[in-house]
């Protein structure tokens, strides 16, 4: 009874587990972009300004501009800002690791610079959240890009050659060349979603799991989406889709400096 009665008292107090740190890029990156699409869209000269700063950083190294230092916040990577994202909880953020914050800090980079080169001259917002309605991870975009009875053979090698980037400086600059067909057909991406898995994409074992990901959407897009069971209610526990990143499912990636060593 003594034994029973403190198991449930210590589960019932335990504090909510941690955001993973992919998530935390993501959300990082969705807080920067909301405000500054919004203002481009508006033709607001602040946000003009920060786009045309962000775009000379695409395809290059985070560190090679000084001048985007200043422009990408990432205070709440460092535990010292508050999680700016829906996973922000009372408890205060886990302090990343050095190799943790470096990979962190270069997704974010990497994912910020590409939308504001896609988003250049573009009178539509070119960052849109994924949902299973409607795909926008990067398989499911470049399959767009192609006629819905068959495979654009050079754009599909192009999505397979950045998936085997030998570093994440020359992913970003194939990837660039996959954003540049992108923007020329107003196709949207999901930069926040992008950063996670560019994030992962740096641990071992991360770009096989990336490219399994990118892979599934690009087929599944062809799919027809069954309709939803009237009388079935989405939970908590809904399968994830090909674009969701690494948690719980087998390819699950380590999340820690530790367990990736």
């Amino acid at each position: 009874m003594t034994t029973a009665s403190t198991s449930t008292s210590a589960s019932a107090t335990a504090p909510p587990a941690s955001v993973p740190v992919y998530q935390r890029v993501a959300d990082l990156a969705a807080a920067h972009i909301a405000p500054w699409q919004e203002g481009y869209l508006q033709d607001r000269s602040q946000a003009v300004a920060a786009l045309a700063r962000l775009r000379r950083g695409a395809g290059r190294a985070a560190g090679e501009l000084p001048d985007l230092w200043s422009l990408i916040g990432t205070d709440p990577l460092h535990g010292t800002g508050g999680e700016a994202n829906a996973h922000a909880s009372p408890e205060p953020a886990r302090r990343l690791s050095e190799r943790e914050l470096i990979r962190a800090e270069d997704a974010l980079h990497a994912a910020l610079t590409l939308w504001a080169f896609h988003q250049q001259s573009r009178g539509a917002p070119m960052h849109r959240r994924h949902t299973r309605e409607r795909p926008a991870g990067l398989g499911a975009a470049v399959r767009r890009l192609m006629p819905a009875d068959g495979v654009d053979e050079p754009v599909r090698k192009r999505l397979v050659r950045a998936g085997s980037a030998p570093d994440l400086v020359t992913l970003t600059q194939r990837l660039r060349d996959l954003v540049a067909l992108l923007r020329r057909e107003d196709v949207p991406l999901d930069y926040a979603l992008l950063a996670g898995q560019l994030y992962v994409w740096q641990w071992p074992d991360g770009p096989a799991a990336v490219r399994r990901r990118w892979g599934r959407s690009f087929h599944e897009q062809r799919r027809p989406r069954p309709a939803p069971d009237a009388n079935t209610t989405p939970g908590p526990h809904t399968a994830p889709d090909a674009n969701t990143l690494p948690g719980t499912a087998p390819d699950t990636l380590p999340d820690t400096d530790k367990d990736a060593s």
